[in-house]
C-alpha cells in the first residue's frame, strides 16, 4: 500500500503537472458523485493528509481519494490513449484544454466534498508529519492513549500518526531498537515521533532517498528488515523473522525484525498480535 511519502510524491507531481488546468471533459465514475461531469472546472491545487489525495476545483469542491492496494493516477499526452483494458479500470477522467487526460485508475475511494466540509473524509486522521500544521506533541498524546498496544498495531492506526505504512513502521521499529509487537509505550515516544517525522520527510522530499532507510540506495541493501525475511541482518548478522500477518488487519501485512537487535522487553510475552 502506498504510504505517506508516496502520495506526498504524488502530490507533487499532479500539482507541477495540472494546477490551473482546466478541464475541458471528464468525469467521476464511482462513489457519491458517479457520472458527475467535471467539464468547466479548473483545477486549483492538491492538499494530502497521510495517504489520503485532495483535488481542489475552483467551483468550491474537492475530489477525495484514497489508493489503497490498487489504484494510481497517470497522464497521458494530448493524442494518446490507454489500452482498452485499462480504461475500463478509470474511476475518474479528466481531459484538460491542451488535450492531455488525467486517469485516476482502480482507485477504491472517491468522493467529491465541499471543499469546506474536507474535514467530514480527513478529520478523524492523526497529525501528519508532512503538513505545514504536523504537531508532534499531539501525535506522542494519542499514541500515549494506549501505551500496551504493539508497536506496529499503534502505528500503522492512521488515527494516532497519518502516513506511516507497513514499511515504515517496519524499519521505525529496527530504527528504535524495539520488538515490533511490544507495547507502543515501551519505547521513547517524543524520539520515536521526531525519527518518524524525519524519515518520512526525508523520504518524501530528497532526490534519491524515497523510502531509503539504511542511507545505502543499492539493490537489497536500502532497507533495515523489511522484505529480508531469513537473510543476515546487515547490523549484526542475525536471520531476519517475519510474521504473516498483523491480526485484525485487513491488508494482512506482514511483520519482519531482528531477533537480536530488537529484543522484547523483559516481562513481555509476545502471545498474539493485536
Amino acid at each position: 500500500m502506498p504510504e505517506g511519502d508516496s502520495v506526498y510524491r504524488l502530490r507533487q507531481r499532479l500539482d507541477a503537472a495540472t494546477t490551473g488546468a482546466r478541464v475541458a471533459d471528464g468525469e467521476v465514475r464511482s462513489g457519491n458523485a458517479a457520472g458527475l461531469s467535471l467539464a468547466g472546472r479548473t483545477i486549483v491545487g492538491y492538499d494530502t493528509h497521510g495517504k489520503h489525495l485532495l483535488t481542489r476545483f475552483d467551483e468550491g469542491d474537492t475530489l477525495h481519494t484514497h489508493l489503497r492496494m490498487q489504484g494510481s493516477w497517470t497522464i497521458t499526452r494530448a493524442g494518446r490513449s490507454l489500452p482498452t483494458a485499462v480504461r475500463e479500470k478509470a474511476r475518474v477522467r479528466l481531459r484538460l484544454d491542451d488535450g492531455r487526460e488525467v486517469w485516476g485508475l482502480d482507485l477504491p475511494v472517491v468522493e467529491l466534498v465541499p471543499t469546506a466540509r474536507e474535514r467530514d473524509v480527513v478529520g478523524f486522521l492523526g497529525p501528519d508529519p508532512l503538513r505545514a500544521d504536523w504537531d508532534a506533541a499531539e501525535a506522542v498524546r494519542r499514541l500515549t492513549e494506549r501505551p500496551d498496544r504493539p508497536f506496529v498495531a499503534a502505528l500503522l492506526d492512521q488515527r494516532r500518526v497519518a502516513g506511516l505504512g507497513n514499511l515504515w513502521v517496519n524499519e521505525l521499529a529496527f530504527l528504535r531498537g524495539i520488538h515490533p509487537f511490544a507495547p507502543i509505550g515501551a519505547t521513547d515516544l517524543d524520539a520515536l515521533v521526531t525519527l518518524a517525522a524525519r524519515c518520512l520527510r526525508v523520504s518524501a522530499t530528497v532526490p534519491g532517498m524515497y523510502q531509503v532507510t539504511t542511507g545505502d540506495r543499492r539493490r537489497g541493501a536500502s532497507h533495515w528488515v523489511v522484505g529480508r525475511a531469513g537473510r543476515p541482518c546487515l547490523r549484526c548478522g542475525t536471520r531476519v523473522r517475519v510474521r504473516d500477518e498483523v491480526a485484525n488487519d485487513p491488508e494482512q501485512r506482514r511483520t519482519w525484525w531482528c531477533p537480536r537487535c530488537q529484543p522484547m522487553p523483559a516481562n513481555v510475552d509476545v502471545g498474539t498480535p493485536e
